[in-house]
């Protein structure tokens, strides 16, 4: 049984995204979102995080890249704790939530869940339901971790796929969807909780390219809105266009940052090699 939500329709697919309830203001704007210090990550004898050191402000931009397998990804899922730091701080609006600095003897300490819930995560893979409408698969973790009712968490996804300009494609299962709106369907679900912070990774690399740009429309969206965001992408003219500080990795070290006008000014060689490379 499709929901009465389901059935209203927009005229068009125009792209609005709104994140009113977490916009940095300017009293909050420089304030530290998220805080990574020293943080090491070890697969099996494998480390594949040396030691990385970030700051990412609230209403900064923080974009990530570098060649595959660089660690890139892994810093993300230590952002909110997908994956554990082996080692290190990682602090979300001045709460310890990783492993922590053991020499430090008061530490506010923070639960994963609490975390999660204060920042959003958008995946290569759409990670849908495929056995839910768009509408359901935005409206049930709305249900299971907001508590909403049914009502109220369907209208809620109801303004989270306007808001991504697929209203009109509430009703359609992912099957009966483009890889792009998939993906905005994904981000939609994300930002339908409300978070602080959201977190990309490679949002776009299994898209075909016609379909990449409606997806990077949706992010560029939301950075001209205040969220804050650490994007991983090969999308290195998106990254050249809102990235506030941008981070060059290779084999799980940060090489070289630097902030806006940095893909015309990095010294680094390794680091001008790579931009020769794909730009």
């Amino acid at each position: 049984m499709v929901c009465a939500l389901c059935k209203i329709s927009a005229p068009t697919e125009q792209i609005g995204v709104s994140v009113a309830t977490n916009a940095v203001t300017d009293s909050t704007l420089g304030e530290v979102s998220v805080e990574l210090r020293d943080v090491r990550k070890t697969f099996g004898t494998n480390e594949v995080l040396h030691g990385i050191n970030l700051t990412v402000s609230k209403g900064e931009h923080v974009v990530l890249f570098g060649p595959s397998g660089s660690g890139k990804s892994t810093i993300l899922r230590s952002i909110n704790l997908l994956e554990v730091p082996s080692s290190g701080s990682v602090k979300f609006n001045g709460v310890e939530y990783g492993p922590g600095d053991p020499t430090e003897e008061s530490v506010i300490r923070g639960r994963p869940l609490e975390l999660r819930r204060s920042i959003g995560m958008v995946f290569q893979q759409f990670n849908l339901f495929p056995h839910l409408t768009a509408i359901h698969n935005i409206a049930l973790p709305l249900r299971s971790v907001k508590k909403m009712s049914r009502r109220d968490a369907e209208e809620k996804a109801a303004q989270s796929l306007r808001d991504v300009g697929l209203l009109q494609w509430s009703g359609s299962f992912p099957a009966q969807m483009s890889g792009g709106q998939q993906q905005r369907v994904a981000i939609a679900r994300a930002l339908s909780l409300d978070p602080e912070v959201m977190l990309f990774d490679e949002p776009t690399s299994a898209l075909d390219p016609e379909l990449v740009g409606e997806v990077l429309s949706v992010m560029r969206r939301l950075a001209t809105m205040g969220m804050t965001m650490v994007v991983v992408t090969h999308e290195l003219g998106f990254a050249r266009e809102v990235g506030d500080h941008n981070v060059f990795m290779e084999e799980g070290r940060i090489v070289e940052t630097g902030g806006r006008g940095f893909f015309e000014s990095c010294s680094h060689p390794r680091t001008q090699a790579f931009m020769g490379s794909v730009l």
